[in-house]
């Protein structure tokens, strides 16, 4: 089934989904607390909260408001790139394990995780944002919440990986 109704109730999965994410970011930031965990760069995390909920919620407005029609030959692909994203975000969370959390906080001596999707690259987690954050406006034709997520996305996430890069290498006692 394709149509408006589909790609609300899309939305709300990927909400829920947000949800789920959030009680187990939560667990996982007590516990790298309470092993001595610093947190780094919190100051853009409000920010990245505020573009993460406009995502959901301006697709749904676009797709609502704007009338956009469900067009199969784009939501099909698309919805596979969100499905694939979500998959890679899990296999990150499940690789990093107790260490994942939506914050950026490094657990002393502790090494690297290079296991799982960290095997292959840096900041595997991020391809996921990305990908998601173009490809589940566009399953409802929300080119426009598309376009301005990505484009508000991309500086953020510089913030992000840079944030996330000096405070591993300030745990590491300098430059990796």
């Amino acid at each position: 089934m394709t149509g408006p109704a589909a790609f609300r109730a899309l939305i709300l999965a990927v909400a829920a989904e947000r949800v789920a994410e959030l009680a187990v970011s939560h667990r996982n930031l007590r516990w790298s607390r309470q092993q001595g965990g610093a947190e780094f760069g919190a100051g853009h995390y409000p920010l990245m909260v505020a573009l993460h909920s406009g995502l959901l919620a301006g697709a749904l407005a676009e797709s609502q408001l704007g009338r956009r029609r469900v067009d199969p030959r784009l939501a099909v692909p698309m919805v596979t790139l969100v499905v694939a994203s979500q998959a890679l975000r899990w296999w990150c969370i499940r690789s990093l394990g107790p260490r994942w959390n939506t914050r950026v906080v490094v657990v002393p001596d502790l090494p690297l995780v290079a296991r799982g999707p960290y095997r292959f690259l840096r900041h595997p987690n991020y391809v996921a944002v990305v990908v998601e954050g173009a490809a589940l406006p566009l399953v409802g034709s929300a080119w426009i919440t598309a376009t301005a997520f990505t484009a508000l996305n991309l500086p953020l996430l510089a913030v992000r990986v840079r944030a996330e890069d000096a405070a591993l290498a300030e745990s590491r006692g300098g430059p990796r």
